[in-house]
Order: C-alpha cells, then sequence, then structure tokens
C-alpha cells in the first residue's frame, strides 16, 4: 500500500484502487470532502506536473470516458485544484508522489503487458520452397541461392 499526502487531499494506492479522500477546510472550499475510489482498470492515463521552487505540481488520473482538458498556460494547477480525481503537491512532497506515481504506471503496465503468441515454427522444407521462387524468379543468384541454402540447412 503506498499513501501520500498533498495540498488538497491524500492518495492510497493498493494495486487495484487508487483512493483519493479529502478532508478539512481546502478540501470542503475546493472540490468536497469525502473519498473516491478509482479502480486501476479504469484510468487510461496518470498526467503529471512537477512541482517547481515557486509553484506546485500535481497528479492527475483520466479515466476512461472522460477526456483530458489542454489547459491554458500557467493555470494547469489551478484548473487541477478543481478536479476530482487529481491532487496537489508541494516541492517537499514530490519525492513521496513520484513513487506513487510509479507505482500505478507499474501497476497499469503490468494490466495492459499481453504475452506475445509464439510463432509457429518455420518447417526447414518450408523456407527451401521459398528460397527455390525466389532463385526461379532472379531475385537470387545462384551463389546467394547456395549461401542460403547452406545456412538453412546448417541450422543458422
Amino acid at each position: 500500500m503506498t499513501e501520500v499526502r498533498g495540498r488538497n487531499g491524500q492518495i492510497a494506492f493498493d494495486g487495484t484502487y487508487i483512493t483519493i479522500l479529502r478532508r478539512g477546510l481546502r478540501a470542503r472550499v475546493s472540490i468536497g470532502k469525502g473519498e473516491k475510489r478509482i479502480p486501476l482498470a479504469a484510468v487510461v492515463s496518470v498526467q503529471w506536473k512537477p512541482a517547481g521552487s515557486l509553484v506546485n505540481g500535481f497528479i492527475q488520473f483520466e479515466t476512461a470516458g472522460v477526456g483530458g482538458t489542454r489547459s491554458r498556460a500557467g493555470s494547469q494547477t489551478k484548473q487541477a485544484g478543481r478536479d476530482e480525481n487529481s491532487v496537489i503537491f508541494t516541492k517537499a512532497q514530490m519525492s513521496a508522489f513520484a513513487e506513487l506515481r510509479a507505482a500505478v504506471e507499474r501497476a497499469l503496465a503490468a494490466r495492459h503487458n499481453v504475452v506475445p503468441q509464439q510463432a509457429a515454427p518455420v518447417s526447414v522444407a518450408d523456407e527451401l520452397q521459398k528460397l527455390v521462387a525466389l532463385a526461379r524468379q532472379g531475385v537470387l543468384s545462384q551463389q546467394e541461392f547456395e549461401a542460403q541454402k547452406a545456412r538453412l540447412l546448417a541450422g543458422r
């Protein structure tokens, strides 16, 4: 379980759900108090803006069916402060949020990794037929054909 506390909320990630919890006056004024649980399966991207010396950063979880929005220059963090899927953090909090981001992105990658199907083995006879056809078409010279045939029969 990864847990981080930001300026306008805290986030817990257990590998299956991202839980955003908001308490206190700042939460009441911005988005509202309460808890939001986002299933990892619903997350399509993680938006990240690092904090700087003078500006806060944020992490935002975009979910399926809800398109991301493009903010005007200089207003990204302000808009993220009003987004229920975002939490703002300071430069001092950024390393903890970076660890959270990495954990979520690893989990997302693991969910989407598909084991590639292995190609059916190609027989030597099939490869020889292809070489003969290429030689007959004039694509391979007799010398090239013999070299490729020798390589194929040697198992390389």
